[in-house]
């Protein structure tokens, strides 16, 4: 005992004295937490990036947005699905084999009621396993961008979820309690050491995962900790405390640009901000008006003229976004600049359009907010009321934790509200699917279009491109004249680094450690 006592203090010693033994931890923060640890219950940005340092996905993407081999090493299309080449040798952390069968488990899993990916999964119908290394995932009819939807769905371990009883995902909106909510069993570069939600997590690396030596990532530790107060944040990052932060403040850049040992990098994202507006049910919940004010068009469109989102550009985003009359940004198919054009600002024309629908005085209406998830989220929602005042309508603001935002989205509880959308296939069957097809899982304006319906089943098996990228752009073009949604702005992405380390920063504002270096 004394012997062993004696080696780790030498070790822990040596550690200290000679930099070849020290580990490289990388330090980092943002606003928020990551919701959950089970990978198939949040569809949310950085629950997904947090999961992708544990979990991986059979495709997945490098820093510039290209499609990659992540669980699968090749695939190839058919009439009526694709087949899949499984890299072999791959271990999950618990050191169980990942084969086929963790693959059929997984897709079931995501096809849940209770999963966030569900509009991603469901195309494919079945999945056959053809050997223990190879699969066919059998959708209705060819479908042309599969890959592309398969770059969030997580693989998980079927005994391991078996044993922990997690075979169903966490149903987050129901505040549901799950073995996997805290615990990870991926095959990915990092494993979870420890996780206390809102506090702190930290991962280490897998000495045993399949791409260490092909990936210069030099990260032996990496410990998260989300931090609200914005002036914190940048405070932790100018005194060394992290290394790293997804989210500076923007009126902080210029600051952390001069600092000494410190560097900022920018990137246009593949994310829109945006209202919803509960055209759905026949009375508003929060509105003072006789009915629902939100079912009328020209509503919609007052609200839209109303909101300069060219000020908000200006003045709350510090020039860091870009104004638009869509809620898909220019990088993903569909996005057209006669689409992404604002529908303008003006307010004798909302005023008008007020009073023609029956509203001179304009009405009340409550708008929920997140306060810790998109740049300047609660400072965006603080201009919104005081525009939407300038026409009558009197704007009561709740700003909460995205933890308790999005539920009240989910489970339509909500009659104006805040939200952005970021599309990881690159395609625009991702935001119809969710955000706008009638029976859309994160579509809480019930906006119900048949068309749009019709359209966004059609371009899952339509493969003559040319006619699939038309009947998509007729999409867009009814939506922007019907107006469900205020789009406000695709934003910029700022991160704030250490020059002590180097990650390259990516458009859909994931952080991929396995290509960050420790100098």
């Amino acid at each position: 005992m004394k012997f062993r006592k004696l080696l780790a203090v030498s070790v822990a010693a040596l550690t200290v004295a000679n930099p070849a033994f020290a580990e490289n931890v990388l330090r980092w923060t943002s606003q928020g937490d990551a919701l959950t640890m089970d990978p198939h219950s949040q569809n949310e940005g950085p629950t997904g990036s947090m999961n992708g340092q544990m979990y991986e996905t059979l495709v997945t993407r490098d820093a510039a947005l290209n499609l990659q081999p992540e669980l699968a090493e090749s695939w190839e299309a058919g009439a009526d699905g694709w087949t899949f080449k499984l890299r072999q040798g791959v271990k999950f952390h618990d050191g169980s084999d990942f084969t086929a069968e963790d693959v059929v488990f997984s897709f079931a899993r995501a096809n849940h009621e209770a999963s966030d990916f569900k509009e991603q999964a469901k195309n494919v119908v079945a999945v056959e396993v053809i050997d223990d290394y190879t699969v066919k995932l059998v959708t209705d009819g060819p479908n042309p961008i599969l890959p592309n939807q398969l770059t969030s769905i997580y693989i998980m371990d079927k005994d391991w979820a078996e044993a922990h009883d997690v075979v169903a995902p966490q149903d987050f909106k129901a505040k549901e309690e799950t073995y996997a909510v805290r615990n990870s069993n991926g095959t990915g570069p990092f494993t979870l050491v420890s996780r206390a939600p809102d506090e702190m997590t930290e991962l280490a690396r897998n000495p045993e995962w399949w791409g260490n030596d092909m990936f210069p990532g030099n990260i032996d530790k990496i410990v998260y900790r989300p931090i609200g107060n914005a002036a914190t944040r940048v405070a932790a990052l100018l005194s060394g405390e992290v290394d790293f932060v997804l989210d500076p403040p923007l009126q902080d850049i210029k600051r952390i640009e001069g600092a000494d040992g410190l560097g900022v990098k920018t990137v246009a994202q593949i994310r829109s901000i945006f209202f919803g507006m509960d055209q759905g049910v026949d009375k508003l919940r929060s509105s003072d008006a006789d009915g629902n004010p939100f079912k009328d068009v020209r509503v919609r469109e007052a609200i839209n003229l109303a909101i300069d989102k060219a000020a908000i550009q200006r003045v709350v985003m510090e020039g860091l976004s870009f104004p638009t009359g869509m809620i898909t940004p220019p990088g993903v198919l569909g996005n057209t600049p006669e689409n992404d054009a604002s529908y303008g600002f003006d307010v004798a024309k909302a005023k008008a359009l007020l009073a023609e629908a029956g509203y001179p005085d304009g009405f009340s209406i409550q708008l929920d907010c997140p306060n810790n998830r998109y740049n300047n989220d609660e400072k965006i929602c603080q201009a919104a009321v005081a525009m939407l005042a300038k026409i009558g309508v009197k704007v009561s603001l709740d700003a909460i934790p995205k933890a308790q935002h999005f539920p009240k989205i989910q489970k339509r509880e909500t009659d104006f509200y805040m939200l952005g959308w970021g599309v990881p296939t690159l395609d625009s069957h991702y935001v119809l699917s969710y955000l706008l097809a009638g029976e859309g899982s994160w579509n809480a304006t019930g906006y119900n279009n048949a068309r749009v319906n019709e359209i966004t089943a059609a371009i899952t098996t339509e493969i003559d491109i040319p006619k699939r990228t038309a009947m998509i752009d007729e999409a867009w073009t009814l939506i922007k004249a019907d107006m469900p949604y205020v789009p406000i702005h695709h934003q910029v992405l700022a991160w704030g680094l250490s020059d002590k380390v180097d990650i390259p920063i990516a458009a859909d504002d994931s952080f991929r450690p396995r290509f960050a270096v420790m100098k």
